[in-house]
């Protein structure tokens, strides 16, 4: 099959995403594989002087090209996975692993990129190059590059093997999410749930030719039913199927958890390191385990109080609402009970006013005003399903920097959550410019009937969230792909999406889209300012739960995993997982109960289905989503003194962070916009306020 033949190996911008199809997959990334180790042969072979262009930018290019190759078939089957596809994506999945793993360890490239950096034009290097040089020595000898053979063998081995593992844990955390449904016979149990919610349950219903309402693991079925469900029974029977998926039967995940602690922690050993997060967080801004640990405890001390005072309202009010046996399928219930008795406000009231269109076209235009980009949506065919929708945008002189697809509303053969992700990286090129090409994605609860998509505030946030991360690539100047966009820290990468939540809070931005889908108004002052006053509400609560997880994850793999490396013997393969699957559940129960607001609370701890640590990028980097928040609430006061829609300071925004990638350290970029370091007050005034009397 050529390359004309596989839309998978199309070299247009657009991706035919609509033409790609299962029997694509196979062929394609084994061609793709093919051509990438080609060049590889060809850039190692020592016969010419080694040059940036015959080597480093050749390398670079080569791994452009396969990334652009494998992703849509990785985009797919997130998004709509059939069984044909995720056994074709099964199947070559090991093969791309091995490529990838090997290509460090490969004697002949290493030393090849060894002799460029003894060049004069090496030593002559400065900036962007400089910096990409040296980053990628390092990456080379962080890959195992300088192991003996024998350790080489061994390493590359295990990272098949732990990438394998991930997919699984990944897929089984989507089949055991589909797998349930729970047909509710009488309407009556649904008291509270809002009305468009049990319609979108009885339609559920009604596609599967029952006769009741269907409540789903789906994001937009549970929560509903977590917050509003009078019925105690039906929130605990909702709430116990949702934290313990995985647990058991066909989609057991917890043989998985001890295998893939293990080889990470078997990996980090082989490069020479003591503990996985300190391999991990080496290159990061938290620069070791440490220093993660010492950042999350200090969070902690100062969020305790806060949670202590929201943990006793919560029991409290509880009590009121006679539950004096306060149970984690309580809690959404309580709290937004609470919420809505202080402020006269819920989530259900808000929606009317966040259609999805609406909130996109303010989003649009919030950028334009502030970064001075414009958004212009495009009808094309290259699709994956109807429901997808295509953008282009352009800078301040017109130039086309980028595009990006939606696809916001939940499937049976769709992973949940919300993400962005990239396709194509492009930049400066030749006195032009390559446009970049992405993704967001989300889960959000769909239209009903004619009326439009109406978002929650949280969903308006996440909306917010991913298209910074989608700014953030598409706007990028770097012209070395590996170093721009969202090719950065991870504990940087969250920067510029948690910062354009903070326009969903302030007036003046919810004017431009916050209007009510039927009557055309805008959010009323009296509503608005009683949103402001709950956004502190159960601040404690939320930080504290982010830090558990953060916490959590850095004793898994920094405390757990050498114990279970050192305990891995007596008995088969089968058996080790099987003990040890139980023995990180009751570490994670042991861990998590010193965030819960009662010690039982913790055995519902939620690992098995812990997607962002088992088979997500975010292993020993959950912290980074609090400390980007520190980032993010300290930049976001030079907006709210200078203005929120000041093109000023949103261009030298651009310029400093947006743009630059990983050109630069980012305390360095963050140092350009402020003028100074992190202060972390301002996470604290923003999610907290005044400190408990």
């Amino acid at each position: 099959m050529t390359n004309a033949q596989n839309p998978l190996l199309s070299d247009e911008f657009r991706i035919p995403f609509h033409e790609i199809r299962a029997e694509h997959v196979e062929p394609g990334i084994r061609q793709a594989l093919e051509e990438a180790q080609a060049e590889i042969d060809a850039i190692s072979d020592g016969t010419s002087p080694p040059t940036w262009a015959n080597t480093i930018a050749r390398m670079d290019a080569m791994s452009e090209v396969l990334g652009e190759r494998f992703t849509p078939a990785s985009h797919l089957v997130t998004v709509c996975e059939s069984p044909e596809l995720r056994e074709a994506f099964g199947v070559v999945l090991p093969e791309i692993s091995a490529f990838w793993s090997a290509l460090p360890l490969n004697a002949a490239l290493w030393k090849r990129v060894k002799r460029y950096a003894e060049t004069d034009e090496a030593a002559a290097l400065t900036g962007l190059r400089r910096r990409h040089l040296d980053k990628t020595i390092n990456e080379f000898k962080r890959a195992g590059a300088d192991l003996n053979p024998d350790a080489k063998e061994e390493l590359q081995a295990l990272r098949v093997e732990l990438v394998q593992l991930q997919q699984k844990f990944s897929e089984n955390v989507l089949d055991a999410t589909a797998e349930y449904e729970l047909e509710v016979s009488d309407e009556r149990r649904l008291g509270g749930v809002p009305e468009a919610a049990i319609k979108r349950a009885k339609a559920k219903a009604n596609e599967e030719g029952l006769d009741g309402w269907l409540v789903t693991l789906d994001y937009p079925s549970v929560e509903p039913v977590l917050k509003y469900a009078n019925d105690r029974e039906l929130r605990q029977e909702v709430y116990l199927a949702y934290v313990t998926r995985c647990r058991d039967g066909e989609f057991d995940n917890r043989p998985l958890l001890a295998r893939i602690l293990r080889l990470r922690d078997q990996i980090a050993s082989i490069l020479g390191y003591d503990r996985f997060p300190d391999f991990v967080l080496e290159d990061r801004m938290a620069r070791s385990g440490a220093r993660a640990t010492e950042f999350e405890r200090d969070l902690l001390e100062r969020t305790e109080p806060y949670w202590r005072r929201d943990v006793e309202q919560l029991r409290a009010y509880a009590s009121e609402l006679g539950m004096d046996d306060f149970e984690p399928w309580d809690a959404s219930f309580v709290m937004e009970s609470l919420r809505k008795k202080r402020y006269d406000i819920d989530d259900e009231a808000l929606r009317p006013y966040f259609p999805l269109p609406q909130v996109l076209a303010g989003m649009f235009e919030i950028v334009r005003r502030t970064f001075g980009f414009r958004i212009e949506q495009k009808e094309i065919e290259e699709v994956w399903h109807p429901e997808v929708a295509y953008y282009e945008i352009f800078d301040e002189d017109d130039v086309h920097v980028g595009a990006f697809y939606t696809d916001w509303f939940p499937r049976q053969e769709k992973r949940q959550g919300a993400w962005m992700n990239n396709f194509v990286t492009g930049g400066p090129v030749d006195g032009g410019f390559n446009p970049h090409l992405g993704v967001m994605c989300g889960n959000f609860t769909p239209p009903d009937g004619d009326a439009p998509a109406l978002l929650s505030h949280r969903e308006v946030e996440t909306t917010f969230h991913e298209f910074g991360h989608l700014l953030h690539h598409c706007t990028s100047k770097v012209d070395i792909p590996s170093r721009a966009g969202i090719h950065v820290a991870w504990d940087w990468v969250e920067l510029p999406s948690q910062l354009m939540e903070n326009w969903t809070w302030e007036r003046d931005a919810l004017d431009l889209f916050a209007r009510h889908h039927e009557s055309g108004e805008p959010v009323p002052e009296e509503l608005f300012g009683r949103m402001v006053a709950a956004r502190q509400y159960m601040g404690g609560w939320a930080q504290m739960r982010q830090i558990s997880f953060g916490t959590v994850d850095l004793a898994l793999h920094d405390e757990l995993a050498p114990l279970l490396c050192e305990a891995a013997v007596n008995g088969t393969p089968d058996e080790i997982d099987d003990r040890q699957g139980d023995q990180v559940m009751a570490f994670g129960q042991a861990r998590f109960e010193r965030f819960a607001a009662e010690p039982h609370w913790a055995q519902h701890h939620g690992l098995t289905s812990f997607t962002h640590v088992f088979s997500g990028g975010y292993a020993s980097g959950y912290y980074s989503y609090l400390w980007s928040e520190v980032l993010d609430a300290d930049v976001f006061t030079r907006f709210q003194n200078e203005g929120i829609f000041n093109p000023d300071t949103g261009r030298s925004y651009v310029a400093s962070i947006l743009s630059r990638g990983d050109s630069e350290d980012p305390e360095s970029l963050f140092e350009e916009f402020m003028g100074r370091g992190p202060d972390p007050e301002a996470l604290l005034a923003r999610n907290l306020g005044p400190a408990p009397a």
